[in-house]
């Protein structure tokens, strides 16, 4: 099969377009063949690499995946609702055993939770093996496209802004940045659960875009380089519930500056670095809850989806592209060009 894969981590220069061997589904898998797959900076963080992750090498990345079921390996003593040519999504997170934290419903805290595209191969290739519990219907409607982009991104922000923000309908969010799948993502989940959202931008471009989204104000961050004063101002001093802060050591301390008197912070990546300093001071006085997240369980997963496809919630997509230009369209997201997903096909 085609794939995109790296055997060495490093810069963009290490990626590969060629020919792996087809996957076999072991007992318990389905084996899929990719229709579409999105981009996350997730894989642009696993190529470059980080302490402590050990990959088998070729690694194919990919996390947002649709395609179709080709074969079923149900093992002996059970059998799959899933028929070939049935057209399926699949959730990223792996649950592998069973702990305190799984037994609690929390399996993205569970040490041996594991991503598609980051500890096991993705769906960057013309075919891929997952889990048969990570196989799921796509609904009737959905388009390929629509239906890969909010796979990753839409579990992600279910869990950082209703189960770790816990955001309420009638609440103040501010988004710091405007372009990625999950800052974007962001704005039209809490518009359409009822918040009012700000959000600061890069360009007049991507602010433009975001109040397409449902932001009600765009602050373009090189008109308002002291923008924390500029929310305060948009709030009558009160400052925002909840502040959605990705970027990390660049914006950590203005986004406190921003938030309200018991207002919650939450982060999910640290897209200008993770080395954090902010003035402890305002975190204290203020009262403000500093919230860290990743990924969500399974049924985050269905609950995200099911108000995404529900709502009528369409994840921007920035451009779909060939496979065969993936190493292109990753060096185009690693720019930080791209307003929402970037989808490629086989």
């Amino acid at each position: 099969m085609k794939a995109l894969f790296f055997e060495q981590h490093g810069g963009p220069e290490v990626l590969k377009f060629a020919e792996l061997p087809d996957p076999v589904p072991a007992p318990g898998e389905a084996l899929i063949k990719v229709r579409a797959v999105a981009l996350n900076h997730l894989d642009i963080w696993v190529r470059r690499g980080w302490q402590g992750l050990n990959l088998k090498m070729p690694h194919i990345g990919g996390s947002d995946v649709v395609g179709e079921i080709v074969s079923v390996n149900s093992g002996s003593n059970s059998t799959s609702l899933f028929q070939p040519g049935t057209s399926v999504m699949i959730n990223p997170g792996l649950v592998n055993g069973e702990d305190e934290w799984t037994r609690r419903g929390e399996e993205s805290l569970s040490p041996g939770y594991k991503i598609l595209g980051e500890q096991v191969d993705g769906g960057l290739a013309e075919f891929m093996t997952v889990p048969i519990s990570n196989v799921f219907k796509i609904p009737d409607g959905i388009s390929d496209d629509r239906a890969a982009a909010p796979l990753l991104v839409g579990t992600t922000c279910w869990r950082m802004l209703f189960k770790r923000a816990q955001l309420k309908a009638g609440e103040t969010v501010l988004v710091v940045g405007a372009g990625g799948g999950v800052n974007s993502l962001s704005i039209s989940l809490s518009k359409a659960a009822g918040a009012t959202v700000y959000v600061l931008a890069s360009s007049s471009e991507k602010a433009r875009k975001a109040l397409e989204l449902g932001a009600s104000e765009a602050v373009v961050i090189a008109n308002n380089p002291n923008w924390s004063v500029e929310i305060l101002k948009l709030t009558k001093g009160r400052g925002v519930d909840v502040v959605v802060d990705n970027v990390g050591s660049k914006t950590i301390d203005s986004s406190i500056r921003a938030c309200t008197r018991g207002g919650r912070i939450v982060t999910v990546g640290n897209t200008s670095g993770h080395e954090i300093k902010f003035d402890n001071r305002l975190l204290f006085t203020k009262q403000i809850s500093l919230l860290g997240s990743t990924m969500g369980s399974k049924q985050d997963f269905i609950d995200a989806m099911n108000f995404i496809f529900t709502h009528n919630i369409k994840t921007p997509i920035d451009c779909v592209e060939p496979l065969k230009d993936g190493i292109k369209m990753i060096q185009y997201l690693e720019e930080g060009r791209q307003f929402g997903k970037i989808i490629l096909k086989p």
